[in-house]
């Protein structure tokens, strides 16, 4: 068993070697990510944001600060386009993910396992210490007499009650009570 463990600790010591390479890995990656952004960075603020070098008349002051606050709209403008664009494409993904849900069927249905138990015991486990009355279902049976099953062949044989109630309702009813009346 020793031979055993020996291998077991050794697929561990190479899974922890392994899972460690790849952090490094990952930082070097998010490391280098960041670098190539910063420089992105740059390269657009030089490009358009060239720096501000002041003129010296008033007049020339002006026409700056127009250009400026042009160029300050046009900017936000691109700015408010590109937060609808993100909207709209977080709306989609969203409406995407949601359908793959669906179409996976997330819900699995867990295996049922068959339980014996009692009402007394069902009544037990959902209301807890509020049960108090006992389910004996066979004390609860209507008990079946033969002058009962007469009476409701009786009822039977008066006919459909829906057909009563039409044949009385309406003008036609009344005419009909109204001269059994008489």
């Amino acid at each position: 068993s020793s031979h055993l463990q020996k291998k077991r600790r050794a697929a561990t010591a190479r899974r922890q070697h392994l899972k460690s390479a790849m952090l490094q890995l990952a930082v070097s990656e998010i490391e280098k990510e960041a670098a190539a952004k910063e420089v992105e960075k740059q390269n657009y603020l030089a490009e358009h944001c060239p720096p501000l070098s002041l003129p010296g008349s008033m007049q020339e002051l002006q026409d700056l600060c127009k250009k400026l606050h042009a160029k300050i709209e046009s900017v936000d403008e691109e700015r408010y386009d590109t937060e609808v664009k993100l909207q709209k494409t977080t709306k989609e993904l969203e409406d995407l993910s949601q359908k793959l849900f669906d179409l996976r069927g997330k819900f699995k249905r867990p295996p049922l396992r068959r339980v014996r138990m009692s009402a007394d015991a069902m009544l037990r486990a959902l209301l807890g210490s509020k049960h108090k009355v006992c389910m004996d279902l066979r004390a609860n049976l209507k008990q079946v007499k033969k002058e009962d099953t007469e009476k409701e062949k009786d009822l039977r044989d008066v006919g459909d009650w829906r057909k009563n109630i039409e044949e009385k309702s309406g003008m036609e009813g009344r005419k009909k009570m109204f001269e059994a009346g008489e």
